[in-house]
């Protein structure tokens, strides 16, 4: 199941939200979600849920033994044993076909390929999971001493398959003390509408510019073709990833949690080190998360400090997918991340605006590109073909038909998905909604209501018998 989906809109969310509000007790609404919750992850694959399951238990258990051995070696020992294991689980269910094909590959041997399906936000949990060890061992965060509780926090199916990675620290409190009222309601429900609104209206279209050219072979598209559908896909990303993020806060909020926000208008970063900025506010939740488990773990030092970037580079690609693409645009971020470090702030602010501007903007773009094609034969196309060099080489046109056909039709929707990609819209909500004048105020709550109302109608509309509503996060 997925929330750009009408049965999810007008029968699960709705249904779930009915027997939540009729449970008396906290206790009881705490159930509801869990049952709620595990409907929802055993909708596509029944058999996935023991594997929620499984991890749920053996991470409680394991934060169980690091309370009961504080201070002493087997705590240590529990801790080790607990992120081998999910890592492990990783391992199998998302990269042996991965890892096989490699050897492969390499040692000229026939070893069987592994044909296991990969269980839908299992990235997401079995992180969740290794934050809530490590902070229990770091005593960042209290251990868990009922099951039922843990499974809440690790299955709650508003970030179950699509994020935010949301660590234990944000929920803690909230899973016995949390109550909803009618701001809460209404704030997440149109924060829900808002995020379908950017999966369906904007992304899902901009996935058929993205299907229509990069959907075949790319030998022959032209480069203007390429920088237009590579921009299109750009944009489709972010406002797919953050339309879910989006989806995912507002549940939340309308069953008493306060998750926090996991973009903030990165395509608008202007600062000095601007691909760093870049991903101060794209996929914060995953940025942090290797920032604070794996970046500044005391092993690496400030001798290897280097060697720890670009390792977290490599995790953050090789989490994406289990394709040499993926570590590819993983390190190509972190050579980046390495330039800006070296090349200093001081330097960078001396930059023209402009330069800045056109440096983020290609850096971005063509990171796009590597994240895209899996095939690295066509990855290397798409390089020739951006650059220009497929003219020179193979006689590729400058432009062709086709994109310009393809761009008149959707001028509006690019110029559109631009205009919302940055802190415009926030601005007037805030100058509405923030404003002492009552008159003013008013219109802003009620045409904010009016507006979502039509969103979600253009919605609705929009996802019957529709067919390019495309689920990205089924690598994660």
């Amino acid at each position: 199941m997925v929330f750009a989906d009408l049965f999810f809109i007008y029968v699960f969310l709705p249904l779930c939200l009915i027997c939540y509000g009729l449970a008396k007790k906290l206790s009881t609404k705490n159930i509801v979600l869990i049952v709620f919750s595990l409907i929802f992850y055993a909708w596509g694959e029944p058999l996935w849920i023991l594997l929620l399951l499984f991890s749920s238990f053996f991470n409680w258990f394991i934060g169980i033994l690091i309370g009961k051995f504080r201070d002493t070696p087997r705590a240590k020992l529990a801790v080790g044993g607990g992120i081998l294991v999910d890592i492990l689980l990783l391992l199998i269910f998302k990269y042996s076909a991965f890892i096989v094909e490699n050897l492969n590959a390499v040692s000229g041997a026939a070893i069987p390929v592994p044909q296991i399906t990969l269980p839908i936000g299992i990235s997401f949990y079995t992180f969740q999971a290794i934050s809530y060890i490590l902070d229990c061992y770091w005593e960042t965060v209290d251990v868990q001493p009922k099951y039922h509780k843990f499974l809440l926090y690790l299955s709650l199916f508003p970030q179950l398959i699509a994020g935010p990675i949301v660590r234990y620290s944000v929920v803690e409190q909230e899973i016995d003390n949390r109550s909803v009222n009618a701001t809460d309601l209404c704030e997440g429900a149109l924060r829900v509408i808002l995020g379908l609104a950017k999966k369906v209206i904007i992304a899902n279209n901009l996935w058929s510019i993205v299907n229509t050219f990069f959907g075949k072979d790319i030998t022959g598209l032209s480069v203007l073709g390429t920088w237009y559908t590579i921009i299109a896909y750009s944009l489709y990303v972010y406002f797919d990833f953050s339309g879910y993020s989006d989806i995912a806060i507002g549940l939340g909020r309308m069953f008493g949690f306060h998750f926090d926000e996991n973009f903030r208008h990165p395509f608008a970063c202007t600062t000095i080190a601007d691909i760093t900025e870049f991903w101060q506010r794209w996929h914060i939740s995953l940025g942090s998360f290797f920032r604070d488990y794996l970046l500044y773990v005391p092993f690496f030092g400030k001798p290897r400090k280097y060697f720890g970037l670009f390792l977290v580079w490599f995790c953050t690609g090789l989490w994406h997918g289990a394709a040499w693409n993926f570590i590819l645009w993983g390190l190509y971020y972190g050579c980046f991340m390495l330039f800006e470090q070296k090349m200093g702030k001081k330097r960078m602010k001396k930059w023209p605006i402009v330069w800045k501007h056109v440096y983020t903007k290609l850096v971005i773009i063509l990171g796009f590109g590597i994240f895209y094609f899996e095939d690295l034969g066509q990855l290397g196309q798409f390089f020739l073909n951006i650059t220009g060099i497929s003219m020179i080489a193979n006689g590729a046109p400058f432009t062709d038909p086709m994109t310009f056909s393809s761009l008149r039709n959707n001028i509006f929707l690019i110029l559109f998905a631009i205009l919302v990609s940055l802190p415009l819209l926030p601005k007037i909500k805030s100058y509405f909604l923030e404003s002492k004048n009552d008159t003013v105020y008013a219109i802003g709550r009620v045409g904010s209501v009016a507006v979502c109302m039509v969103l979600l109608a253009v919605v609705s509309v929009l996802l019957v018998d529709t067919t390019n509503n495309v689920f990205l996060y089924f690598r994660f």
